[in-house]
């Protein structure tokens, strides 16, 4: 039997927008560091603070994946595992970067990859906004059932604008509901 998951209230969702959101802190050297080691990428560019200054970059710049990692929880934020009281939490938050939730009832959520744009780097001290926007939900049938993808951009900028201004990195994200 076949079920449409894509109702008037999922389709309502695409093209809804969040931000931009600012990271509660700045772009921390010491969390600059902890990422290019992750990352075995240990270019002067992100600790050399004399090579970095007389090069291109300026100053301490951070790795181009480093702008979504900026978004960690703020100590005044609610922790998300407060809802595991309530009857019908299932461990699954459906609402993404502060999107509206996407109310489709299907139990796993599987992560269907990241595409990423990389346009400059975040310098050591610079504030992180995050701008959020559902851009398709759509429904596909799979070998073990109906499928649900919601695809998603987050777009990451300096100064909180997103009218022309370079932005750091846009990463669109495919989140597979089944």
């Amino acid at each position: 039997m076949h079920v449409n998951y894509i109702t008037d209230e999922v389709k309502a969702v695409i093209g809804a927008h969040n931000g931009p959101v600012l990271a509660y802190h700045p772009v921390e050297a010491s969390e600059v560091r902890r990422f290019f080691q992750a990352t075995m990428d240990p270019a002067p560019r992100y600790w050399d603070e004399a090579w970095a200054k007389s090069s291109r970059y300026g100053g301490l710049v951070a790795p181009p994946a480093f702008p979504p990692l900026a978004f960690r929880r703020a100590p005044t934020d609610p922790d998300p595992l407060d809802h595991m009281g309530e009857p019908d939490f299932d461990g699954m938050v459906r609402a993404f970067r502060g999107l509206p939730p996407v109310k489709v009832p299907l139990p796993r959520l599987l992560n269907g990859g990241y595409e990423y744009e990389f346009l400059r780097y975040a310098r050591v001290g610079e504030r992180i906004y995050r701008s959020s926007t559902y851009l398709d939900i759509y429904q596909r049938e799979g070998r073990s059932g109906p499928m649900v993808f919601v695809i998603a951009a987050d777009t990451f900028t300096t100064d909180g604008r997103t009218d022309g201004t370079i932005p750091l990195i846009t990463v669109t994200t495919t989140t597979i509901l089944r």
